[in-house]
């Protein structure tokens, strides 16, 4: 049995929690969640708490339990705190700047590089090395904090290019590091 799918998520105040069919829908104080999930797993509202229960101990069912309980804990955290994640500008020259909603990158390029945030993320620049992804949906703030990051991947010998704050970097020693 999954131990996550097992444990309940507590639904705070101010957090509207509906479920029609295999369809549901988070609505909080940030905003507005929905998504379907799986038509065999069984969602219920207990009070102020919700349960995922799966039909069958069949492999499928296992794989998705977990993860439907940790779709509908995010989807609850988001409407209620939000996400957020901060990259870092490490290189020589190497800056950003917000214009409007969008945030210019010079990361070593001939050109600057325009980032236009998709609906529901939100970027800002608190220092012109540093851009933090903020949003409701945890998986659209990190797929918008790996695109950037990939317009220039750290590299392991000088560390420079766009990394995660809490990333660490493994460093290689350069040509002349051997004897």
């Amino acid at each position: 049995m999954s131990r996550i799918g097992k444990k309940p998520i507590v639904i705070p105040n101010g957090v509207e929690f509906k479920i029609n069919g295999s369809e549901v829908s988070v609505k909080g104080p940030k905003g507005t969640l929905s998504r379907e999930f799986h038509k065999d797993m069984i969602i219920k509202v207990e009070g102020n708490e919700v349960l995922v229960e799966r039909p069958s101990d069949n492999k499928l069912h296992r794989a998705l339990h977990g993860t439907t309980r940790s779709i509908l804990a995010n989807m609850i955290e988001g409407v209620t705190n939000g996400f957020s994640k901060t990259l870092e500008l490490v290189g020589v020259g190497y800056r950003a700047a917000k214009s409007g909603k969008n945030v210019t990158l010079s990361v070593g390029f001939s050109h600057p590089i325009e980032v236009i945030p998709e609906e529901g993320i939100e970027l800002e620049v608190p220092e012109t090395t540093k851009v933090v992804v903020k949003g409701i949906d945890k998986e659209r703030v990190g797929a918008m904090a790996a695109k950037i990051r990939s317009f220039r991947e750290p590299e392991p010998y000088k560390g420079k290019g766009i990394k995660y704050a809490d990333e660490r970097i493994r460093r290689k020693e350069g040509k002349t590091g051997k004897k």
